[in-house]
């Protein structure tokens, strides 16, 4: 009897040292990042922009990893998110991405655990994880997306 092999399809985003994973599933699309007139420069919650008559937060990742803040250039994009709870608090929202996503699949025989990678306590991370030479972020998206409700809600 023959093994399948469950394979799922996944985005690698580029953040400035980084690189989050997550299932396509979770993206709406992929836009073009402009700042606003509002933008924050020192904050993870960098910015408003407007998707489809709808206002969406842009983060900035790295600053909730304790990073520096990546600059904006022509390759940046805004990967949009569908919120996980399709609850009313929490929109829409964006992350920063240094450049374009790149479709993988994976699979249980490429992923393996970083050990060595350690999560502090507030930060919306589940692990690190390798896949043949490549590492990735795995985000927390039900730790991020309660976060983002509440600065919205506070601004």
């Amino acid at each position: 009897m023959a093994l399948v092999s469950e394979e799922l399809y996944s985005l690698l985003i580029p953040l400035r040292d980084e690189r989050l994973i997550i299932p396509r599933s979770c993206v709406a699309e992929v836009v073009r990042y402009t700042p606003t007139q509002q933008a924050r420069e020192t904050e993870w919650l960098r910015d408003t922009i407007l998707w489809r008559d709808v206002e969406v937060p842009v983060i900035a990742f790295e600053a909730l990893l304790g990073l520096e803040l990546p600059g904006v250039g022509g390759r940046t994009r805004v990967v949009i998110f569908n919120p996980l709870s399709g609850s009313a608090h929490c929109p829409p929202y964006g992350v920063l991405a240094q450049g374009f996503p790149q479709m993988v699949r994976v699979n249980s025989e490429v992923v393996q655990l970083d050990q060595s990678y350690r999560v502090a306590d507030d930060t919306p991370v589940i692990c690190r994880i390798n896949m043949l030479s490549e590492q990735a972020l795995i985000p927390d998206l039900e730790l991020l997306e309660p976060r983002i409700a509440g600065a919205l809600a506070a601004a």
